[in-house]
This record gives structure tokens, C-alpha cells and sequence, in this order.
């Protein structure tokens, strides 16, 4: 993989986005974890820089973001949602990459990384708590990872791809 300063340029704002956009909803936790304001850059890196990058963010985002301003809490969470969005952006640059370069793939891409990264943050929760003494149930995932997220969903649905489709027709996203 060649490491060009425009990918690590581009890393140090997306991550820079993944620590900033959370002070929007910060003043309400329940929002923050509504719309799920750091996953926004995360994908959209993986969709721009491609898998390897977007997965680097996102594993290293929440993390850091816990060591710069606390929060989200380093364990059970922050952890879970390293491995979530590490899986967003390793499922958006790949599936971008691997799909038909066509602009109904830019959704397509977005929803399996989407639920990807679902799965991902859902084994994560289970054996983080596992290993907590606690236990994840069926009814506490689907809660998690889609009843509480709705509004951050729809927030995906409708900016990533509109993001990525305004990029690509700049000539912005390059291989």
C-alpha cells in the first residue's frame, strides 16, 4: 500500500471531523447516540481513502476521542464502537471498490457496510460484556444497533451517498 501525504491529509480531517462532530449533540447524550455523529466521517473516509484508511479511523477515532475529551467511555462502548466503525470503514472502501462503479452501488455499498458494521459493534457488545460478567441478548441488540440508531440511519442514508455523489462527479474520489 503507498502512503501519499493527500490520503494523510484527508485521514487527519476525517478523524478531525470523527472528534468535532460530536460536540454538536454533546449537550444531549441520548442525540449523540441517536444520530451517531462520528460514524458520518468514518464512512465517508472509506468510500474516499478506501478500506484500509477507513478502517484505520474508525478504529482509532473513538479511542482517541476517549483520551482527548473522555468520552465515549473507553469500555464497553467505546471499545464496541472502535470495532463497529473500523468495520464501516473497511466495508465502505471495499465494497465501493469491489461494486459496479455506478451510483445506485454508492447506496449499495453504504447499506452492507452499514450492516456490517452492525454485526461487528453486535460481537463486539457480546463478548466485551461476556468478558464484564454480563450478557447481550437478542432484543438488547436489535435495540442497540437499529431501534435507538433509526434517526442516525436515515442521517447516513441520506448524507453519505449525496457526499460521495457530489465527490465523484468533482473528480475528488481517486483510486
Amino acid at each position: 500500500m503507498k502512503i501519499s501525504v493527500r490520503k494523510l491529509v484527508l485521514s487527519a480531517m476525517f478523524l478531525s471531523l470523527c472528534m468535532l462532530l460530536p460536540f454538536l449533540t454533546g449537550q444531549v447524550p441520548e442525540i449523540g447516540s441517536m444520530l451517531l455523529p462520528m460514524h458520518l466521517p468514518v464512512l465517508i473516509a472509506g468510500f474516499v481513502l478506501g478500506a484500509p484508511y477507513g478502517a484505520l479511523i474508525g478504529l482509532v477515532a473513538p479511542i482517541l476521542r476517549f483520551f482527548v475529551f473522555g468520552k465515549p467511555m473507553l469500555f464497553p462502548a467505546g471499545a464496541a464502537m472502535a470495532v463497529e466503525m473500523c468495520a464501516y470503514g473497511l466495508g465502505a472502501g471495499f465494497f465501493y471498490r469491489v461494486l459496479p462503479q455506478k451510483r445506485a452501488f454508492v447506496y449499495v455499498s453504504l447499506v452492507l457496510s452499514m450492516i456490517v458494521g452492525r454485526i461487528a459493534w453486535g460481537a463486539a457488545q457480546y463478548v466485551f460484556l461476556m468478558a464484564d460478567g454480563s450478557a447481550l441478548t437478542v432484543k438488547a441488540f436489535v435495540a442497540g444497533a437499529f431501534v435507538n440508531a433509526w434517526p442516525g440511519i436515515i442521517l447516513q442514508l441520506a448524507l453519505v451517498p449525496a457526499i460521495v455523489i457530489a465527490l465523484e462527479r468533482a473528480k475528488l474520489i481517486k483510486d
